[in-house]
């Protein structure tokens, strides 16, 4: 049987890559720094994934087991794997790089020639590609050659809300139905992996870019707009006809970019579009705005779900307002416990609005500053 490690137990983890790998057959090792979640799942060897949809279901999650990520046991592991996934954080790729880099160095003086494809599921953009850099800086020249032969680095794009919900069992987890995990297919050593739910891409930027300029663009104007008007839940946010019809212009306004971008077919990525937004319809997640909305200078970066679809959008001379709208809300993002909006607020206190999204964001256009200003003091009279 064919063994993967899936670094990362959380909800992510545990709901959507290590439940698709293990539907696969492989036998999944969960690797976490969280002894009670190991330790539970190494002593029930399974948990169940509940899928709360318009059709409730729940999936038993089975031949699972969990170690220690920063234990010796991992590096063993490792070197007999087949598949390597993460679901981790960005920020946390490199505090784990080390323990893949042993393994693949186990794995270069064994002269282990079973390829190992390691793939990042994180929530941006080509996390695997970042992975890859801080694994290598840990490798000799033969053992990055032996990388080059045996070991895959495949980016990929992941989608499926699977929101922070106490279930009865602490490993058990809480899910939508939709899910989509898109794979760099070219990257891939050996023989290509079968999973179910796993699609092979070729060209993975469109897929990565479409889901970012959609999902996450969408759902965190949601958050952010919900959040000036009260609400808790992304699922009564979006029932508010003001705040619905915001966010799917703005969500169009990023579309349109993006079939002027990739040639999408306009009507395939509307249709797309009315699908994304019905999932933040489902009342059974009951997924907290602040949970949407959280770390607001990391979603305000040039690259990510807000600055990069505006900049899209406007290189080919496309109306940007309600873009520019949910900026406004991003910037009026204020939860004392969040420490990325803590510093926000500190710095519109001390530039204002332009200047602290200027410094975030990398934008200097005048006149589009002007705008995110007017946006700013917009949006507290819109959802106050």
């Amino acid at each position: 049987m064919k063994t993967a490690i899936q670094f990362g137990a959380g909800n992510i983890g545990r709901g959507f890559i290590g439940m698709l790998l293990s539907q696969a057959g492989y036998r999944v090792i969960f690797a976490d720094v969280s002894a009670a979640i190991i330790d539970k799942l190494a002593a029930d060897q399974g948990y169940t994934v509940h899928v709360m949809d318009t059709e409730v279901e729940n999936v038993p999650i089975t031949n699972i087991t969990g170690i220690m990520s920063d234990g010796e046991e991992i590096i063993d592991e490792i070197a007999r794997a087949d598949i390597l996934t993460t679901a981790v954080g960005l920020r946390v790729l490199g505090f784990i790089a080390p323990a893949i880099a042993k393994g693949i160095q186990k794995r270069c003086a064994l002269k282990t020639e079973t390829p190992l494809n390691i793939i990042a599921c994180e929530n941006a953009i080509r996390a695997t590609s970042q992975l890859k850099e801080h694994v290598y800086k840990l490798l000799s020249e033969e053992e990055k050659a032996y990388c080059e032969k045996y070991v895959g680095f495949a980016d990929c794009s992941v989608d499926r809300i699977v929101p922070p919900v106490r279930t009865e069992n602490p490993v058990d987890v809480v899910v939508e139905k939709y899910c989509e995990w898109n794979v760099e297919k070219a990257s891939l050593k050996g023989e290509i992996p079968e999973i179910p739910g796993m699609n092979l891409a070729d060209n993975l930027m469109a897929y990565i870019q479409r889901k970012l300029f959609t999902l996450n663009t969408g759902h965190c104007i949601t958050a952010y707009t919900g959040t000036l008007a009260g609400y808790k839940t992304i699922d009564e946010t979006i029932a508010d006809p003001k705040i619905y019809a915001l966010v799917k212009e703005a969500m169009t306004q990023s579309g349109d970019g993006l079939i002027k971008k990739f040639g999408f077919d306009r009507e395939a990525h509307y249709h797309y579009i009315d699908k994304i937004i019905n999932r933040f319809k489902n009342p059974y997640l009951q997924d907290d705005v602040t949970r949407v909305g959280r770390e607001p200078l990391r979603k305000l970066s040039a690259d990510d779900r807000l600055v990069s679809p505006l900049s899209t959008a406007m290189s080919y001379g496309l109306p940007v307002d309600k873009l520019i709208l949910g900026i406004g809300a991003a910037l009026r993002y204020d939860n004392p416990e969040d420490p990325q909006s803590k510093e926000l607020q500190e710095k519109i206190a001390a530039k204002g609005a332009a200047g602290a999204f200027s410094e975030v964001s990398g934008i200097t256009d005048p006149e589009l500053l002007k705008q995110v200003e007017a946006a700013y003091e917009q949006v507290a009279e819109l959802f106050k």
